[in-house]
């Protein structure tokens, strides 16, 4: 059996003042003398008869003063311990243990979207009206807990959870059996990883228990599947409705981040048992970086969960606009990145020249003093750590008085502003870095602060280099809508290429995840600092962290209206369905850069959930389908096993291909370029007819500059829905003049349309001079 989520809690390091974090996981080195925790695979039905359950069986296998943290059932089969490396060599040497996966620690990724999306509620025949608003439907939640209380997670009108709902309502600090109604149907927590790693958790700083006390799980759960709530606003921002994307979807939170991060073993509990329990869809804002799949616990997870007909949405990381820091990208999870709304929050910088810049905030508090200029201040001449406001480098007689300029890096951006206000400094502006381009996110400050892009930053410490003395204000102006060209693809997205698989085009689609408004904890600051008074029934956060529940919601909607959709059908509709362009039909831009974005940035592009609903075609995948493509991807057949739970033999004609045969929405094809001589590949493909039963669809094809692409047959004619039929694409090249090492991308499509739907398969062609 799963193990009690008494005895199971996890961390996450979520620094509040900053609306997302960068993905990073720690590996830990094992000694003979350090211990660490592992997840224990085992064959399960080698249990003996001996044993009552698997987990005396387990226990039976372990030394005298090891024990069992957590067990698991549903998407993996075996254990996790805390283990010496001796120990765990011994238990590696068992004949019934199929491997042991090191533990890592994760972090989390972290209105008018419903609007942007389309999702109105006065339409009589669009997504939400034909789904009841996604009402059968529930959507599992990992992250750090849910405050049940809010107005988002109301039971208004709602009937029975679903009855094939097996989950629970586990009681715990500050969250009583009745903290769930028929909109929070289920709520577990799991520490017993973290626990098993830094020793009992300090009750007096975190609930032990669903509840949360950190914001980012009530934040995404309420993007999921918040109730409808006005009015909604953040210290005066962006007042309005709030909604989720299916408002009436049950929820089922799985609480497994805490203050100092989310691990491996808790996060594989909460798998085990979201699924075990019935949930629909998984929302997992939480990432690491990418190791093979047989090494990652998520990607484990997600593909028990998978194969048992669940859609699990991930974030795809907050390290752009970097290339290569796309994470979560194992083919059976739909990745999510970052893009823009129609709507910003500016709070302009005017120096005492008379420039105006523009910079974004969310600050609500006392203002600066309308029409007075104050002493503007650069640290960074003091050193390093003066740059970046770090706790202690400012000296109050230099601060005192004036509006400081602050760099982003180390700490997070609200306590930049508090280090600046504790020196007593009245403002701070808060400037990217060259790293971070030009892309803005909005704050909400314990002080008059706003945050400006790389170039603006420059000029304000040129100016002050200049001037004298130096002067400046902070201009707030409030919540403005409208705002074009929109969507754009948030700085911080994660980026391609797919570190582990390059066949497999990464992240798959964008959805909103930049300046969200969401519900909040009343006993957490906005700021997310301890020193922060002010309280909040909503907050405005931006990452991929408030991507992801976009697409868990939309998920859970199209399951609805589509209830025998697997998940790979559910994100072949939204990647076949997904839009390049920004709504006044311009190309989709980057907003580091300003430069037009890539297939690498957005993946098939961003979000269209009016079209998903009624996708035309379909390219589905099933469990042995994935199994092929490990097989192709040079994964063992003993690596595989972990992934799978399944004997794989990859050999003979049933493996011949290629990773990128797998039948993706998306095509990528790899070359490494050798001598002159001309390239080529093929990919198989099979739609299924989700449309009008009799159909007839041609291609157009949009091939990649200097490149020879054909479709073979060029129409194909269904008779039925359901049917299946394949196609051939061939695609040729000849080598280009690139320096060793370097690689070149180009970009093309094949378009299916019968008239009435237009199905999108995006093409990456990437060719990479060896050195």
């Amino acid at each position: 059996m799963a193990s009690s989520p008494s005895y199971a809690c996890i961390i996450i390091l979520l620094s509040l003042s900053f609306s997302f974090s960068l993905v990073v996981t720690v590996t830990v080195t094992v000694t003979a003398r350090e211990k660490q925790t592992f997840i224990v695979q085992v064959q399960q039905e080698a249990k003996p008869s001996i044993f009552p359950t698997h987990r005396h069986w387990y226990e039976s296998s372990l030394p005298d003063k090891a024990s069992i943290i957590h067990t698991y059932q549903t998407v993996f089969h075996g254990f996790s311990a805390t283990l010496s490396h001796a120990e765990a060599q011994k238990l590696q040497s068992l004949s019934h243990v199929i491997t042991l996966i090191p533990e890592h620690l994760r972090h989390l990724h972290t209105t008018r979207s419903p609007h942007f999306l389309g999702l109105n509620t006065a339409d009589t025949a669009g997504l939400l009206k034909e789904t009841d608003f996604g009402s059968d439907l529930v959507i599992g939640v990992i992250d750090t807990g849910i405050s049940p209380e809010s107005q988002s997670f109301n039971d208004r009108d709602l009937g029975l959870p679903p009855p094939n709902w097996k989950g629970q309502c586990v009681a715990g600090e500050h969250f009583p059996p009745t903290s769930c109604n028929r909109k929070l149907i289920g709520a577990r927590y799991f520490c017993a990883g973290y626990e098993a790693t830094n020793g009992k958790m300090n009750s007096t700083l975190e609930y032990r228990s669903p509840r949360d006390s950190d914001g980012h799980g009530t934040h995404t759960a309420s993007i999921a599947a918040g109730r409808y709530v006005f009015p909604a606003s953040t210290m005066g921002y962006a007042k309005g409705m709030a909604a989720g994307m299916a408002p009436k979807a049950r929820l089922a939170v799985y609480k497994v981040c805490w203050n100092a991060g989310c691990y491996d073993s808790d996060i594989l509990a909460a798998f085990d048992a979201a699924v075990a329990d019935g949930v629909d869809v998984i929302s997992l804002s939480v990432g690491g970086v990418v190791v093979p799949y047989h090494l990652d616990v998520i990607a484990v997870g997600a593909f028990g969960a998978s194969e048992a007909g669940v859609f699990v949405s991930a974030s795809a990381g907050n390290g752009g606009p970097g290339g290569l820091t796309v994470t979560n990208v194992a083919p059976w999870m739909t990745t999510v990145g970052a893009g823009s709304i129609d709507r910003d929050f500016p709070a302009d910088v005017m120096l005492g020249n008379g420039r105006v810049i523009g910079g974004v905030s969310v600050y609500g508090g006392p203002g600066l003093t309308p029409g007075r200029l104050y002493p503007l201040l650069y640290a960074g001449s003091d050193g390093y750590s003066s740059s970046l406001c770090l706790e202690d480098s400012l000296d109050p007689k230099s601060v005192k008085g004036k509006i400081v300029v602050c760099e982003r890096g180390v700490n997070s951006r609200a306590e930049k502003g508090q280090v600046v206000k504790k020196g007593g400094g009245v403002g701070m502006i808060l400037t990217n870095g060259p790293f971070d381009g030009e892309g803005l996110v909005a704050d909400c400050h314990v002080l008059p602060a706003t945050s400006v892009g790389s170039a603006a930053g420059d000029e304000i410490r040129r100016y002050i280099s200049l001037a004298s003395p130096p002067t400046a204000t902070i201009i707030f102006k409030g919540t403005r809508v409208g705002m074009m060209p929109a969507p754009k693809v948030a700085s911080f997205s994660g980026r391609g290429p797919n570190p582990e698989s390059a066949e497999i085009l990464k992240p798959d689609v964008i959805a909103p995840g930049l300046n969200i408004l969401g519900a909040w904890p009343n006993t957490v600051a906005p700021s997310g600092l301890a020193s922060d008074s002010r309280r909040s029934d909503f907050n405005i956060l931006s990452g991929t962290s408030m991507a992801c529940p976009h697409v868990s919601g939309l998920g859970a909607l199209l399951k609805a209206a589509h209830p025998d959709w697997s998940p790979a059908a559910i994100r072949s509709a939204l990647v076949t369905t997904a839009y390049s362009v920004d709504k006044e039909g311009g190309p989709m831009v980057d907003e580091s850069t300003g430069n037009v974005s890539s297939l690498f940035d957005y993946g098939a592009g961003h979000v269209d959930p009016q079209k998903a609903i009624h996708p035309g075609l379909i390219y589905d995948i099933s469990t042995y389908d994935y199994v092929d493509f490990l097989c192709n991807s040079n994964y063992s057949t003993h690596n595989i096993r972990v992934i799978t739970r399944k004997v794989a033999e990859c050999s003979g004609a049933k493996r011949a291909g290629h990773a990128g045969n797998l039948n993706y929405p998306s095509l990528s094809a790899v070359f490494q370029q050798y001598g002159k001589h001309l390239m080529s590949t093929h990919f198989i493909r099979t739609v299924t007819n989700v449309g009008d039963p009799h159909s007839v669809y041609k291609v157009t094809i949009v091939p990649p500059p200097h490149t020879e692409l054909t479709v073979e047959p060029d129409t194909l004619s269904f008779r039925r829905l359901g049917q299946k039929l394949n196609f051939l694409v061939s695609l040729q090249t000849m080598p280009v003049n690139l320096s060793p090492g370097s690689s070149t991308v180009r970009t093309g499509s094949i378009v299916w349309s019968d008239a009435k739907h237009t199905v999108t398969t995006p093409l990456l062609l990437t060719m990479h001079q060896p050195l």
